[in-house]
C-alpha cells in the first residue's frame, strides 16, 4: 500500500502554528517539537524556512504586527467628509465584534511583551500606530490636536478594556450604554459659542 505523502508546509503556515500556540499556551510554548507535532510533520520542515527557534519568533512579531497596522490603517484612512461616521463605524468594530482568538493573541503578545525587548518594540510600534491612525481621525473631524490624543488614548482605552471584560448583563440596555459611550468618545462638541445662543 501506497504511504500518503507528508503536507508540504510554507513559512506562512509555521507560523500560523505559532500563532495558535502562542493563544493557547503563551510564548514559552512556542517550539519546534510543539509545532512540528501540531502540524504531525518531522522538525526537518521547519529548517527549510526558518533559520532557527529565534528566526521563527521574530517572524511571528512581524506578522501579528504587519496585521494589526494593516487593519488599523484600513479602518482609520479619513475619508472626506466622512470622518467622524469613520470614527463611530470604528468604535463599534472593535467595541461589538468578539474575536476571542484575536484577544487571546493579543494578551498573549502584551504578556510576551513583559519579559522580550523584542516584542515589548513590537507592542510599542503597534500601539503608535494605532493612536495616530485614531488621532488622524479625530483631527480630521476638526477635534484640536491635544484633545485628538487624548480621546485617541480614551477610544483604545475602551475598545480594548470592553473587550476583556464580561459586562453585557451590567445594565439593561448594555447595547444603548455602548451607543452613549461611543458617542461621548467620537461626537464633535457644540462649539462655545453655540453652547452660548442655546
Amino acid at each position: 500500500m501506497a504511504k500518503t505523502p507528508r503536507p508540504q508546509l510554507d513559512r506562512s503556515a509555521w507560523i500560523q502554528a505559532a500563532l495558535d500556540t502562542l493563544a493557547d499556551e503563551g510564548a514559552g510554548s512556542i517550539r519546534v517539537e510543539i509545532l512540528a507535532k501540531r502540524l504531525h510533520v518531522t522538525k526537518g520542515s521547519f529548517y527549510w524556512h526558518f533559520k532557527d527557534r529565534q528566526d521563527l519568533l521574530e517572524a511571528v512579531l512581524e506578522t501579528w504586527k504587519d496585521g494589526r497596522i494593516r487593519d488599523i490603517v484600513k479602518q482609520t484612512r479619513p475619508e472626506l467628509g466622512h470622518a467622524e461616521a469613520q470614527l463611530f463605524h470604528v468604535i463599534d468594530v472593535y467595541s461589538t465584534s468578539r474575536n476571542n482568538r484575536g484577544i487571546l493573541i493579543e494578551l498573549a503578545i502584551r504578556d510576551w511583551a513583559r519579559r522580550d525587548p523584542a516584542a515589548a518594540r513590537i507592542v510599542e510600534e503597534v500601539d503608535s500606530w494605532r493612536l495616530r491612525c485614531a488621532r488622524e481621525l479625530f483631527l480630521a473631524c476638526g477635534v484640536p490636536m491635544h484633545e485628538a490624543s487624548t480621546r485617541s488614548v480614551l477610544l483604545y482605552a475602551y475598545v480594548f478594556g470592553v473587550s476583556m471584560m464580561n459586562c453585557d448583563k451590567f445594565d439593561a440596555d448594555f447595547v444603548a450604554l455602548k451607543a452613549d459611550i461611543r458617542d461621548l468618545i467620537a461626537r464633535s462638541q457644540t462649539p462655545p459659542a453655540k453652547q452660548a445662543a442655546a
